[in-house]
């Protein structure tokens, strides 16, 4: 049973949504703020947090940051429709993605169901060739990445995401591929969680490692 920390501080949604998560089999430990939220999730360990934007004390994009910071857990937001910016900061501070307000407690569960699958895989690390770009080196099999010898701490969804491009070096990849590919979209979604992403990604493996292709998407320069 997976264990999901729900941080939302309007209680209608917030009951709502944990019993939802609750029929579908998930053990949910809620809070009402950014601070109590913070808290139990360094008591608890969950498995997965989804947490709501507008906070009181400590705001979901702050939250995202500090958990990023101490784990690297899957972390999913909740935003209002007219907070775009908000979104894009908290993608920007370690979130993995978002789901935006009213949502389907379906849509919800298959964002969780996602995450927790990318989580897993990177969770269990076996041998394999490695893939070398320049001072780079990537083995897709265990998800370990090296720069200049050094180990980079990359997210699930960073690792995820360099293993898309890895496997097709100087292949341009577009935005709604990756989305289909690394966050499990079976559906239209919203590209700047592709953008950002990819813009964390390039802090780590290095800027000139991934091009963008305008118009198109990115490609792994070889």
């Amino acid at each position: 049973m997976h264990d999901v920390l729900l941080v939302e501080d309007d209680e209608l949604i917030r009951e709502a949504t944990r019993l939802t998560l609750e029929e579908r089999g998930y053990q949910v430990r809620t809070a009402a703020d950014g601070l109590t939220g913070l808290a139990l999730f360094r008591e608890r360990h969950p498995d997965v947090a989804v947490l709501d934007i507008m906070l009181p004390g400590l705001n979901g994009v702050s939250l995202a940051g500090r958990i990023r910071e101490e784990s690297g857990v899957p972390v999913l937001l909740i935003s209002a429709r007219n907070d775009p910016v908000d979104v894009v900061m908290g993608l920007e501070a370690g979130a993995d993605d978002y789901v935006t307000k009213p949502f389907d407690g379906p849509v919800l569960v298959a964002r969780i169901r996602s995450l927790l699958r990318r989580a897993a895989h990177a969770d269990q690390p076996e041998e394999g060739p490695r893939l070398r770009f320049g001072d780079l080196v990537f083995c897709p099999a265990s998800l370990t990445v090296h720069r200049d010898g050094r180990p980079l701490a990359l997210t699930t969804t960073e690792l995820r995401l360099l293993s898309e491009f890895a496997a097709s070096p100087g292949t341009v990849l577009s935005r709604d591929l990756l989305l289909e590919r690394v966050w499990d979209y079976a559906w239209s979604g919203d590209t700047r969680v592709v953008d950002v992403h990819v813009q964390r990604l390039r802090t780590k493996i290095g800027r000139e490692r991934i091009e963008t292709v305008r118009g198109f998407g990115y490609k792994l320069r070889q």
